[in-house]
């Protein structure tokens, strides 16, 4: 006998497991809200992710109400009274920050500028009969400029995409955080000359002549001090609240989710 469908559908099993805090459980309508939050490739890490946060959320909650902290206060000004009150962390001292800086000396210095010109060759990242095409372009154009055959600045009104072929493929001055990151990684890193490989980014095959590189100097300790001072008391509080966390967790008991709790685990 064949069924006939009743147009109910079944509700799908959450795949995952339930996730309890002590006798508290993690609703599952919660975890697939937060998820939002936690951009993954894959949905497990997602919701692996949603989860911990929610668990690290109602960990500290709980302590709120064993602190007998104000019901009035709003979930998140809790949450932030507890690791107030409970953290304790030393601010660091200036010894502390003297003795940072002389142990990262590459740390403090003034950014690295550089004068850069370029020949883009485009192609769209997920073209790829054009980018093997244009990668084949750039390996005639390399060899022809070392041999000595061409001159960069024709080279680039000929063949670049980009509008600085105008300007014979110059890019003026740059330094970091001024151009995309797969660009910037390897060029920061260049001695002055054409470099012998093409450099890959989203836009296509790069040719780049580095014209000119100024590298950065040593900055004083007295104008970093601030800057070392945060990163210090940030550090040292992160290593605290993680350590603070595992003791909740093992003091109340945490299922269904790995509490394995990086540097970081506030507030994503």
């Amino acid at each position: 006998m064949q069924l006939i469908p009743t147009g109910e559908a079944e509700k799908p099993r959450n795949r995952f497991p339930p996730v309890t805090v002590g006798d508290t459980l993690i609703n599952e309508d919660d975890i697939a809200r937060e998820m939002q939050y936690h951009p993954a490739e894959e949905a497990a890490t997602a919701w692996h992710d949603a989860a911990k946060s929610l668990v690290i959320r109602q960990l500290l909650l709980d302590q709120a109400k064993r602190l007998r902290l104000p019901e009035e206060l709003d979930e998140e000004d809790r949450v932030a009274k507890v690791l107030e009150s409970e953290l304790g962390v030393p601010d660091p001292t200036e010894q502390d920050c003297e003795r940072f800086f002389n142990a990262n000396p590459r740390r403090f210095c003034s950014p690295v500028v550089m004068a850069v010109s370029h020949i883009l060759l485009a192609a769209a990242p997920d073209d790829v009969a054009e980018l093997m095409r244009q990668e084949e372009v750039g390996d005639q154009l390399l060899k022809a400029l070392f041999e000595g055959r061409s001159r960069f600045d024709d080279l680039a009104k000929q063949y670049s995409a980009c509008e600085s072929r105008h300007q014979g493929g110059s890019l003026g001055q740059i330094s970091k955080g001024q151009t995309v990151d797969e660009f910037e990684r390897p060029v920061l890193n260049l001695k002055e000359g054409l470099h012998s490989e093409l450099i890959e980014t989203r836009y296509g095959y790069h040719i780049v002549r580095v014209d000119q590189r100024i590298d950065g100097q040593p900055l004083p300790f007295e104008h970093v001090k601030p800057q070392i001072r945060q990163y210090l008391s940030e550090s040292v509080t992160r290593r605290a609240c993680r350590q603070y966390l595992q003791i909740l967790a093992a003091e109340a008991g945490v299922k269904g989710v790995d509490l394995e709790l990086p540097d970081s685990p506030l507030m994503q």
